[in-house]
């Protein structure tokens, strides 16, 4: 294969419309609710009291916004469950199409909640488009890392993080109190989630489904060579096809893998454990308290309540402007420095939050050491543990282990951030300044994995990493063309797969 591939204009649209459509999404939900929280939180007391003519308890008024809160990250849950029959069935491209319908009707629902008079339907909207972006979380990863050349699937892959950031900043943006974030604007806020579905539905089907999903899944070699003779720009393809022949014979030892087959699968072990550790770490390093609870965090943290949605957008702002740092050195630094100084620098900015907490009602200026602790923490995140995991966990696993593999880092993901979406309230209330301390302890466990056991992935075939985990899985395996470069070998290239245990 070519080193020294360039991204064209077809990998190029196609990466753009299915983060835009999909990871988007993600993004925006994560933030979209945090700045009208207030009038939301008014409509929940007034629609109950036009119900039972009676003011809502604090408890229950509580209990229902953390539902709000957590419905989505619940849905994303299930969403990642979804994730290995859907794009079994129906390709990387038809999975991302089909999931535009958890987009589209959730943002109805949300619009239209206000005059039904209903909370509920915004705590089953929140769930459903939550599906829509457990899917995405999982499915855009995977299929533009099979779309992209290995030289480029990297800064491809976090485009999906710069998406999601850029979501995010949208959200909060639209939030401010006089463009959406108020009494009479925050269903319209709610519900143009749909927009960027609705685009996607439109543009996508003129893009290629992913090649490796035709070759080895599909076994539609003219189809596959006419989809990566369109990706790369032009028609010498024959080293790629063969590179996913290798692949694809590499896995006949183990076979098509179930979550079941990959949990029992001794090649496979170390791969697997890292991703869960990985992906735990990065939702349970406290990144969506932050995002699901900023105003509150802020005005703990002392900043003056009109001021909050200024400082809320502004670390938007960084956010966005480190995965785009990310974006750009990712091939050159590589994604294990990244993961390790983000979880480091989370981990420090969360002791030093914490110690600002407890010293601002005695120092004047340490609300503004709390708020740079904030966007520190924020960058921290942005260059690494933010958009690596399942870039890291897509190049982790070979084709058909693929979909289980982030079926499971997507449940992990998605149950983190759910436990942290629901329980973080709580937290704050029982632990108060201390309580970013248990975030500081998993960041720390976090990048100590990662430096003792995950190997370096960039500028590596799939075949190729997962012979780095041989040693760890005490597995081997052993290619029968003598290990030869391809366009040198005189065997059959396709006879080539057998794992030993060792």
């Amino acid at each position: 294969m070519k080193d020294d591939v360039r991204l064209t204009v077809v990998l190029g649209l196609a990466t753009f419309i299915s983060t835009f459509g999909s990871s988007f999404q993600y993004g925006y939900n994560v933030a979209v609710i945090n700045s009208p929280s207030p009038f939301m939180q008014q409509f929940y007391n007034t629609t109950y009291m036009e119900r039972y003519n009676s003011p809502m308890e604090e408890d229950f008024l509580t209990l229902l916004w953390s539902l709000s809160v957590s419905m989505f990250p619940l849905g994303g849950f299930f969403g990642s469950i979804m994730v290995a029959p859907l794009v079994n069935k129906l390709g990387r491209k038809g999975t991302l199409l089909f999931n535009n319908i958890f987009a589209i009707v959730p943002a109805v629902m949300m619009g239209v909640s206000e005059i039904a008079k209903s909370y509920e339907i915004i705590i089953v909207a929140r769930f459903i488009v939550g599906i829509c972006a457990g899917l995405a979380s999982n499915v855009v990863p995977m299929y533009l890392s099979e779309l992209a050349p290995k030289n480029l699937r990297g800064a491809i892959c976090i485009v999906t993080e710069l998406l999601i950031t850029s979501g995010i900043l949208l959200a909060q943006t639209l939030g401010i109190r006089h463009i959406l974030g108020n009494g009479t604007g925050w269903t319209l806020l709610l519900g143009l989630t749909g927009i960027p579905a609705v685009i996607e539905l439109l543009l996508l089907p003129f893009f290629p489904e992913s090649p490796r999903y035709m070759l080895i899944q599909k076994g539609d070699e003219k189809r596959a060579r006419k989809i990566l003779q369109r990706l790369r720009g032009w028609e010498d393809v024959d080293e790629e096809l063969l590179e996913m022949r290798l692949e694809e014979q590499s896995e006949k030892a183990e076979g098509r893998l179930t979550v079941l087959n990959l949990l029992s699968q001794r090649s496979l072990r170390w791969q697997l454990i890292s991703i869960i550790v990985i992906n735990m770490g990065q939702q349970l390093s406290g990144v969506n308290a932050i995002f699901y609870y900023a105003n509150s965090i802020y005005a703990n943290a002392g900043v003056r309540q009109n001021d909050i949605q200024y400082v809320t957008v502004g670390t938007g702002a960084v956010n966005v402007c480190m995965v785009m740092a990310a974006v750009s050195i990712v091939e050159s630094s590589g994604r294990k420095l990244l993961l390790v100084c983000g979880f480091a620098v989370n981990c420090v900015a969360c002791v030093l939050f914490t110690v600002a907490l407890n010293l601002q009602d005695s120092v004047a200026w340490m609300p503004y050491v709390s708020i740079a602790c904030v966007v520190v923490y924020i960058m921290g995140h942005a260059i690494g543990p933010g958009p690596l995991p399942f870039l890291v966990t897509s190049e982790m696993f070979r084709q058909t282990a693929r979909p289980a593999a982030l079926m499971i880092a997507g449940g992990v993901h998605w149950l983190s951030n759910f436990i942290v979406g629901l329980a973080f309230p709580y937290l704050e209330k029982g632990l108060g300044n201390y309580s970013f301390l248990i975030f500081a302890f998993i960041c720390l466990v976090t990048l100590v994995y990662i430096w003792i056991v995950v190997p370096e992935t960039k500028n590596k075939t799939f075949l190729e990493i997962s012979q780095m985990f041989d040693k760890r899985n005490k597995v081997e395996i052993k290619l029968d063309a003598g290990d030869l470069p391809l366009k040198e070998s005189k065997e059959n290239p396709w006879d080539v797969a057998k794992v030993t245990s060792f």
